[in-house]
């Protein structure tokens, strides 16, 4: 059993359940991200609290937690850093940008220029940084949470799919039901400010849990009927009609490891289809482009992906 990963969703869920009313479903993406070792696309209107959930997760983690917030003049030394020179010592020194942390929220991600963009490639694929030809490693923990408002477009820069497919999952977050709302503005009217985490009293994971949970997920174990029912679904997107790009092999590998982390969070060693199922949509929407034609239609990428799992054969 995932006797780690089941101890920490809980204590996880406990300690943000202090921060943020409701959301639960989008704050086990969240955890998810972290147990996968992978990067997450957020996509909400302002007011959502994408902040509030990324500052507590780090909080409770005990982890390093930066921000970017993307403007059109970000350059990329401001997000990795550079060399800086001593005119005392006569030397460079590194100056390390915010990207040295653990949880780096890089807020309203495509108002930044491709070049800075880009900056972020090698960092979330390999973990390092290369600034004036020597590489400098990141955290085992560095984890990019990127936000980005689904109703703005004017000085945006859509992100490139090379990019896109760099994200282990885009995370939609909706608006709170009406008693949630009215539940969040009791909490407001009792004191909560969340400027002021430090006086939720959330407590912090224990320091190896986190590492042991990683562990769990990766033995998690898969049967071999559902690497070909993940390899069906990734290869049915790349002639899906509606579609003029599919999914990658990285897409698939990224399906494979959230149902393992889905599995274990539900505090299983196994997996099943509907893991499978569950991981799809998060994983898949954003890897997917659609035809003009579909687009126009009103097609969505979920819808797409519906009908794929719908049309995919279900291992026994």
């Amino acid at each position: 059993m995932a006797e780690q990963v089941a101890k920490l969703a809980a204590h996880v869920r406990t300690e943000l359940a202090k921060a943020i009313v409701g959301q639960s479903e989008v704050l086990d993406r969240f955890l998810q991200v972290l147990l996968c070792g992978g990067h997450a696309l957020v996509e909400g209107v302002p007011g959502l609290a994408k902040t509030l959930a990324v500052k507590a997760l780090a909080r409770i983690g005990e982890l390093q937690f930066q921000r970017v917030q993307c403007t059109a003049d970000l350059m990329p030394a401001d997000v990795i850093g550079t060399n800086v020179f001593n005119m005392a010592t006569g030397t460079f020194s590194l100056h390390r940008g915010p990207i040295f942390t653990d949880l780096l929220l890089v807020d309203e991600i495509n108002r930044t220029p491709p070049r800075t963009q880009a900056a972020l490639l090698e960092a979330m694929e390999e973990r390092q940084v290369t600034i004036d030809g020597a590489g400098h490693r990141l955290s085992d923990f560095f984890t990019v949470f990127a936000t980005q408002n689904p109703i703005e477009f004017e000085g945006t820069y859509p992100l490139p799919e090379a990019q896109l497919d760099r994200f282990l999952m885009k995370i939609r977050i909706g608006y709170p039901g009406a008693e949630q709302e009215a539940e969040i503005l009791q909490h407001y009217q009792d004191g909560f400010d969340a400027r002021e985490l430090g006086q939720l009293g959330l407590v912090p994971m224990e320091s190896a849990c986190l590492g042991a949970a990683r562990r769990e997920v990766q033995a998690v174990h898969v049967e071999p009927g559902l690497f070909r029912y993940i390899t069906s679904i990734a290869r049915r997107t790349r002639d899906w009609p509606s579609l003029s790009l599919g999914a990658s092999p990285r897409a698939a590998i990224s399906l494979l490891f959230v149902a393992k982390a889905t599995a274990a969070m539900d505090g299983r060693d196994f997996v099943i289809p509907d893991d499978v199922k569950a991981a799809a949509p998060p994983v898949l929407r954003h890897r997917l482009l659609l035809k003009p034609e579909a687009d126009l239609e009103g097609i969505t990428a979920d819808q797409v992906i519906a009908e794929i799992l719908a049309a995919v054969e279900v291992p026994n």
